[in-house]
């Protein structure tokens, strides 16, 4: 078993590792994948890792991550379960198409890929190397930035498996696509799951992705998605994580956009040691729009950091991004978020805005907001706050005759609303705004269930009317 340790670097031991089990690695893999890994793993030898001296990195330290023996799966480990035992959805009336990933690996039933009736494929993304290699090998790669500091190279070097989404043309997928990437394991873990969707021209689709663990033990997942939009397709996407204080979740979403597409996503962290989620999207071609939604609620000495890029290389596009994040105890959060605005981007509409609130003393939160701008008829605006709650709000409100401890809940309720609210499934949005309210009570800090699926069956609510405060 590889034990990290301070007498060998991350980096290196991560590239031994690779040339040590290369052959089980690229088992049966088109060559050109192949190739697309080496190339990657001489990216993790030729750049390293980031440190607190690499920007968008300054206030997150990679390095401690790797300082446990960790257990590596380069085969198929799953054992035959029945996932019905151990996951059940609690999200009154949501109807989905459910996918496992259990330590990054896909499990089937039937068949490690699905069509369904109307032509959309569902499955492993390893099966779909050997189905379909074609297509595979003309997506995967060609949007991740394997220089971009960060783990997508060491990502493209190792992963095993992942999930694999391809919608046909004119399609709209009738129910959404849940992934659930559940990690079980006695030993400290790490895993590196590999997602690509493709959605043809004029295609619509609602994907949540889950983070779940079954057990307390130090884990650390190194994901990366690639999504292509083609013309007039539309993308509707959930990211939720409810896992605990061991876990670090690393993931990489890339994004590339064509004509009039549209993109929305949500990112909700409600419970993580460790979270770095970083976004990339490129807006290719012209009028295409994309929102980009994020809430967290951190406490004890949890850490997230949302780093975010919009690249507007067309013109007559929209972009929005939101994050707003609650932090306790001694939790530490970092916004990073960029929109870049090319030559060619004239008629850009773009917005930014990270607000934070600070619950105590020992709180930090770092924000960065940043604009790069090469038009010259474009509407940009950006903005960041890291502040306390109103204290003349809470006064108001005491004087209508709540307790203080009620008082700070509803104003924390309300701030979180405002990214609850544009979840656009109704059944996830009333539950997720039934575990925002526990999560802020302190009812759901040590839950280690994925957030869709909490055994809390009653619902708690506020007895006020938000509107008319």
């Amino acid at each position: 078993m590889p034990d990290i340790t301070q007498n060998i670097t991350s980096e290196l031991l991560m590239i031994n590792l690779f040339r040590e089990n290369f052959a089980t690695i690229v088992a049966s893999e088109p060559k050109a994948i192949t190739a697309l890994r080496q190339k990657a793993i001489e990216v993790v030898e030729a750049n390293g890792f980031p440190d607190t001296h690499t920007e968008n990195w300054r206030f997150t330290n990679l390095d401690p991550l790797f300082h446990a023996p960790y257990r590596f799966d380069f085969s198929n480990q799953s054992r035959p379960f029945d996932i019905d035992k151990i996951f059940s959805c609690d999200v009154y009336d949501l109807d989905t198409f459910s996918i496992t990933l259990l330590n990054g690996w896909y499990v089937y039933q039937n068949a490690p890929l699905t069509t369904l009736s109307n032509g959309t494929i569902i499955g492993s993304l390893a099966k779909a190397m050997e189905v379909y290699p074609e297509l595979v090998e003309k997506h995967l790669g060609t949007t991740a930035n394997l220089h971009q500091p960060g783990l997508a190279a060491l990502n493209t070097a190792f992963f095993q498996d992942g999930v694999f989404i391809y919608v046909p043309e004119g399609v709209e997928v009738e129910k959404p696509i849940q992934i659930i990437n559940i990690i079980d394991s006695a030993e400290p873990l790490m895993i590196h799951p590999r997602h690509l969707v493709i959605q043809e021209q004029g295609s619509k689709l609602t994907l949540v992705h889950c983070d779940h663990s079954l057990t307390h033990n130090v884990s650390l997942t190194n994901g990366l998605s690639e999504t292509f939009l083609a013309k007039e397709a539309t993308l509707d996407f959930y990211k939720i994580q409810n896992k605990g204080h061991n876990s670090a979740v690393i993931h990489n979403a890339f994004f590339k956009q064509k004509k009039q597409s549209n993109l929305s996503s949500h990112a909700l962290i409600l419970n993580g040691g460790f979270t770095k989620n970083i976004i990339n999207v490129e807006l290719e071609e012209p009028q295409c729009n994309t929102v980009l939604n994020g809430l967290y609620l951190v406490d004890s000495n949890q850490h997230v950091d949302n780093q975010l890029l919009v690249d507007h290389a067309a013109p007559n596009c929209q972009s929005e991004q939101l994050y707003k994040g609650i932090l306790d105890d001694e939790a530490t959060a970092v916004f990073s978020g960029k929109i870049m605005v090319r030559r060619e981007a004239q008629k850009t509409l773009a917005y930014q805005n990270n607000k934070n609130i600070l619950l105590t003393d020992e709180a930090k939160a770092n924000a960065q907001p940043q604009l790069e701008i090469y038009a010259d008829d474009v509407k940009c605006s950006h903005g960041a706050t890291v502040g306390q709650l109103d204290p003349a709000a809470l006064f108001y409100l005491r004087t209508r005759g709540l307790c203080e401890r009620t008082a700070r809940q509803l104003l924390m309720y309300a701030f979180a609303g405002e990214v609850v609210q544009r979840i656009a499934i109704t059944p996830l949005r009333e539950r997720i705004d039934q575990l925002v309210e526990k999560r802020l009570k302190g009812e759901l800090s040590i839950c280690d269930q994925c957030v869709l699926h909490c055994n809390t069956k009653e619902p708690t609510v506020f007895n006020i009317d938000v509107s008319k405060l």
